[in-house]
């Protein structure tokens, strides 16, 4: 993995041709901002749902953000993808088109002379043990090569049952209280701190949980620093849009909000 001076972060866009104001925030992205930079990290939920290239890569919409994509890695700019709880079966088709480079989860990078370390985010959801339970079998690549053999248009009716389920979350955000929020949702003390500390790396950044913010963490006699990426949506007028994405550089690291 190459040191890069400046790059940007971004995470849980949930890209769908239904929510076309946020797919397009996300090629115009390609096209400016992106552009400014050595690298560009996209850590998890690039689409709303993915079931296998077959099932997707048929369909203009992601052929579009596919080519957008590849011509930004033309362009010069290093594209790095971790999967994430929605869009771990993006397959290599999709890879092949959109020239990226697959990170596992979890990934330390090197930015602006110093180390970041790099997840989705759902792997630290321990207080949830049933989730932890789903996700282990559906990372395992037998499970995966199953999953496959079913029809893609029954494959595609279980990704559009996720996508109502979704629609649901988005509706009831504006209401979230932090305080009385279900902890399963959220990372926890514990994991974040083994990671960091299994990674030797204190500067942790993540999304899946879409809690943005920055958070200062001790366990014991260990410490880091917990950077949480937004989600990105602007189709849902009845609630306050939000995109973020993180730029690191030699000076450290900030917020770019990315709405207007």
């Amino acid at each position: 993995m190459p040191e890069f001076d400046h790059a940007l972060i971004i995470s849980d866009l949930h890209l769908t041709a239904a929510y076309p104001f946020t797919a397009n925030r996300f090629v115009d992205f390609c096209k400016n901002e992106a552009r400014q930079v050595q690298a560009v990290f996209i850590i998890g939920d690039l689409f709303e749902f993915w079931v296998g290239d077959d099932a997707h890569l048929q369909t203009p919409f992601n052929q579009d953000i596919a080519k957008e994509i590849h011509a930004l890695c033309a362009s010069g700019v290093k594209v790095f993808f971790i999967a994430g709880n929605r869009d771990f079966m993006l397959g290599e088709e999709f890879k092949k088109m959109a020239s990226w480079t697959v990170l596992p989860d979890p990934s330390v990078v090197k930015i602006g002379h110093q180390s970041w370390l790099l997840s989705h985010g759902d792997m630290l959801c321990t207080a949830d043990p049933a989730y932890q339970l789903f996700r282990s079998f559906t990372r395992v690549p037998f499970f995966q090569y199953l999953f496959m053999l079913i029809p893609s248009q029954l494959r595609q009716k279980l990704g559009n049952r996720l996508r109502s389920r979704a629609s649901i979350k988005y509706q009831q955000r504006e209401y979230f209280d932090p305080i009385a929020a279900n902890l399963k949702g959220n990372v926890t003390l514990d994991a974040c701190a083994k990671l960091t500390e299994d990674y030797q790396c204190p500067r942790l950044i993540h999304g899946h949980t879409h809690r943005p913010g920055v958070q200062k963490e001790q366990l014991g006699h260990q410490s880091w620093t917990r950077w949480v990426l937004s989600d990105w949506d602007l189709d849902h007028p009845e609630m306050k849009p939000r995109a973020n994405a993180l730029l690191i550089n030699a000076s450290g690291i900030t917020s770019i909000d990315l709405v207007n």
